[in-house]
């Protein structure tokens, strides 16, 4: 644990800390992220709390440690994901992320590789699309930031068939003109 708080000293405050187990795809469910820490005592009681009672929740679950990240605020949190179909290969999907995309379900499919304006279109296509333009004098999001991660990923998955899977949830899109940043990964290769 001493090994964490030195990390997290080092990397500054506020932060996110996020359990790592390759068991755990959902860390929300089980209470593996702890948000707005901000001091030494902060990470301490956040790791003891996930050591103690992770395991109570998934006991199968190896916990490896612990993801430290500078604690972000602003954007708009989206889902870019992959996964390979029998039929049709790799199948893109967009849509609004973090735990937003199990509720509203509203999402766009693709078959890669994608062009700039097929991703651009899956973007369009959410009926949330209005969110990342700016709704309600809200700042509209840089979808050309999301465009270009969307192709990114399309031309990963073409140039690596062996990905079985492949997800950032959530990227965090910011204001117009000021990027985006991925916040969660997870890639899963296929068995062979």
């Amino acid at each position: 644990m001493e090994e964490t708080v030195e990390a997290a000293e080092e990397i500054g405050y506020p932060l996110v800390m996020k359990i790592m187990s390759p068991q755990i795809s959902h860390k929300s469910d089980v209470g593996g992220i702890k948000l707005n820490l901000y001091s030494a005592a902060d990470v301490r009681e956040a790791y003891e709390d996930m050591m103690e009672n992770i395991p109570k929740l998934e006991p199968e679950a190896v916990l490896e440690g612990v993801q430290l990240q500078k604690m972000l605020s602003g954007g708009k949190e989206v889902i870019i994901g992959m996964i390979q179909d029998p039929t049709f290969g790799p199948t893109l999907m967009f849509g609004l992320g973090g735990t937003y995309v199990e509720i509203l379900k509203d999402v766009k499919f693709a078959i890669a590789p994608v062009n700039e304006m097929e991703a651009h279109n899956m973007i369009k296509g959410v009926k949330s699309y209005k969110l990342l333009e700016g709704a309600r004098g809200e700042n509209a999001a840089d979808i050309a930031s999301i465009t270009d991660t969307i192709l990114k990923i399309s031309q990963l998955v073409t140039d690596f068939p062996e990905i079985s899977e492949f997800e950032i949830n959530p990227l965090m899109v910011f204001d117009e003109g000021e990027g985006a940043l991925a916040v969660d990964m997870r890639l899963i290769l296929k068995d062979e």
